[in-house]
């Protein structure tokens, strides 16, 4: 049933068709034998707020211990630097309906694109390296292609980019996203290409962020307003110094209009395919350089004012 028409802010109830044997309801849950009710909810989630103890799945503290990264329903560890499908299941039912278009900058292989359509949403990604495009491509559905998802090569930086996206979002009948997704390089801690426009080959922390603050004022003009924005972010050790890398992000979030809304901490566990297989090594760097050896990274959550 349609919606009633609500501020931003308010939670909105509508009448649920619960009573069909199989049907379910805008979070997917079985409503098999219920009778019809009124179900209430954010105007950015179909999570049902008059049934807020049912979603124990659902994260609300800000530390997130994810003893192994989900694999299955198309996700793999295929290429180093994809975020856990974990995080795209908690943010996208957190902050977006069924069908609403998420958009992320910094695709990878595609972890954002094949959660959105496993959860009945739609996805616009950005990719700057061709063969991942092509790869990303491989893994969705045919069907879903220009559809549902649309995977486009580009620089998230780049005014073309805007246009392309706008052209992507017009196709599927939008004028923004509903969600932002932005998991960029950790500045030169992974080589991701050798192209002058890739992040990761920015020559200073500085140039890293200024880089990046682009790409976040794109997000934000593609963003619907009131709408929310996910950062994926970790710190790095170089020359002896920790540098709060993700908190740096964060402000530069903010300097292009976006409100923190929350911080979330996430573990990092099994990450062989970045150090190789040389934990004691990096143990005995950490005991004897005084630092300590990073297990976690953030999950940064922004709204578009």
């Amino acid at each position: 049933m349609a919606e009633e028409s609500v501020g931003k802010n308010e939670p909105v109830e509508y009448q649920a068709s619960g009573a069909k044997e199989h049907g379910t309801d805008t979070a997917g849950r079985s409503t098999a034998g219920q009778p019809p009710r009124v179900a209430r909810t954010t105007g950015y989630s179909d999570i049902d707020l008059s049934r807020w103890k049912e979603y124990d799945e659902i994260q609300t503290g800000s530390l997130w211990l994810f003893p192994t990264r989900e694999k299955g329903n198309g996700h793999s560890l295929d290429y180093h630097g994809n975020y856990v499908p974990q995080i795209a299941t908690q943010t996208f039912l957190r902050y977006t309906k069924r069908y609403e278009i998420i958009l992320d900058l910094f695709l990878g292989s595609g972890t954002s694109a094949i959660e959105a359509l496993r959860l009945g949403r739609r996805c616009i990604g950005l990719e700057l390296k061709q063969e991942l495009v092509d790869h990303v491509r491989a893994k969705l559905p045919p069907d879903a292609l220009g559809r549902e998802a649309t995977v486009l090569q580009g620089d998230a930086t780049a005014t073309e980019t805007l246009q392309a996206v706008r052209a992507a979002l017009a196709a599927m009948q939008a004028t923004a996203a509903q969600l932002l997704v932005l998991h960029p390089p950790y500045h030169d801690i992974i080589k991701f290409s050798d192209r002058p426009e890739d992040l990761s080959n920015t020559p200073s922390v500085e140039a890293f962020l200024a880089r990046f603050e682009v790409a976040a004022r794109n997000g934000y003009d593609l963003l619907e307003p009131g709408r929310f924005a996910v950062l994926i972010i970790g710190d790095k050790y170089s020359a002896g110094q920790f540098i709060p890398l993700g908190f740096y992000c964060m402000q530069r979030m903010n300097d292009v209009g976006f409100t923190t809304k929350a911080l979330v901490v996430k573990n990092i566990e099994g990450n062989e395919i970045g150090k190789g297989k040389t934990n004691n090594l990096w143990r005995y760097r950490a005991l004897a350089g005084g630092f300590y050896i990073f297990k976690h990274e953030y999950v940064m959550v922004f709204r578009k004012g």
